[in-house]
């Protein structure tokens, strides 16, 4: 499907994993992401973990941004200095040895500001982390979902995907959440403003790397998997929907505590929104180019009669996790 009125709207970089971040004109875009999006994270001391903003919202109230633009090398090992500010406008330089402890004092958690480092092994979770994070109340937690709600369908999430969230913080050798580009459409914030009775919400809450206009009405991008993006000279392959946290409905720098949003992107879009992609082909993207969508092509018979197996044991391991959540 080829269309010649979606187009992107808004670039960003996220030069600290759940900080508010930078928006740009021109993205560059390797097989890691958008040049320098997501370099730095909190690490939580106590946790030996990586920190995100469903275990500590408070970091959405910070920005973030980089000194200079980050030179084509930046990446695991070589990520430029970051500005952070603080929600009282209180600015601290990541080359400050005294950071660590602002930030700590400030979030009340003991944390350390660091690096994207070069061993992938860095983002393993340790033991107890792993033993905690999968289990459906800390689940439940994390999406927000009342007692008497249904979890959403982890038929919709890939291999790759569910391997992640069981041994890794994050992908090894990243920050991001699981894929290295994100990607929302105006239409899927509009469906969410309405269910609400708003106007508008602001795609910011949803974190993305790419915001797109002029798709269809509802969730266009929810019929996105398996398809092949072409904007600018970049060719991403979308890899899942965007399974939603409470994150989006959290105070963010300058947008307020809305419960409302964790509700609808329940009821409207089964709790996934936005798309994950993966990079196929590097390049720059631009504010303004034009989006073309390959769908997928269809699935030979072994390919379907896989895929009904591994939906149907999925399916299940749903209806276990929703028997463990009974009182």
């Amino acid at each position: 499907m080829s269309s010649t009125t979606a187009h992107v709207t808004q670039l960003w970089r996220h030069p600290v994993k759940s900080m508010a971040g930078e928006q740009l004109e021109t993205a560059t875009v390797g097989r890691r992401g958008v040049l320098g999006d997501r370099l730095w994270a909190l690490h939580d001391v106590e946790r030996d973990t990586t920190i995100s903003a469903r275990r500590l919202p408070a970091v959405l109230r910070f920005a973030a941004r980089y000194v200079s633009a980050p030179g084509r090398d930046a990446g695991p090992g070589q990520a430029p200095a970051v500005i952070v500010t603080a929600p009282d406008g209180t600015e601290h330089h990541s080359d400050d040895p005294g950071i660590h402890a602002a930030l700590s004092s400030r979030l009340d958690r003991d944390v350390r500001l660091v690096p994207l480092p070069d061993d992938p092994r860095a983002h393993r979770l340790p033991w107890r982390e792993r033993l905690g994070t999968l289990t459906p109340g800390a689940l439940a937690r994390d999406l927000g979902i009342a007692p008497d709600e249904k979890m959403p369908k982890i038929s919709d999430m890939n291999a790759r995907a569910l391997a992640t969230l069981a041994r890794n913080a994050t992908p090894p050798g990243s920050f991001v959440d699981l894929c290295p580009v994100h990607l929302i459409s105006e239409a899927s914030t509009a469906t969410i403003a309405d269910a609400i009775g708003d106007d508008h919400v602001d795609p910011r809450r949803f974190r993305p790397n790419i915001v797109i206009a002029g798709t269809a009405s509802g969730l266009p991008e929810a019929e996105w998997p398996e398809a092949t993006i072409d904007l600018g000279n970049v060719r991403l392959h979308v890899v899942m929907k965007t399974v939603r946290c409470v994150v989006p409905s959290r105070e963010h720098i300058d947008l307020p505590l809305d419960k409302r949003l964790t509700r609808a992107v329940a009821s409207r879009a089964d709790r996934y929104l936005g798309v994950y992609a993966d990079v196929v082909l590097a390049g720059e993207i631009r504010v303004g180019n034009v989006l073309t969508v390959t769908p997928p092509r269809p699935p030979n018979r072994l390919q379907r009669l896989a895929g009904t197996g591994r939906t149907l044991a999925l399916d299940g391991a749903n209806r276990a996790v929703e028997l463990l959540r009974r009182p």
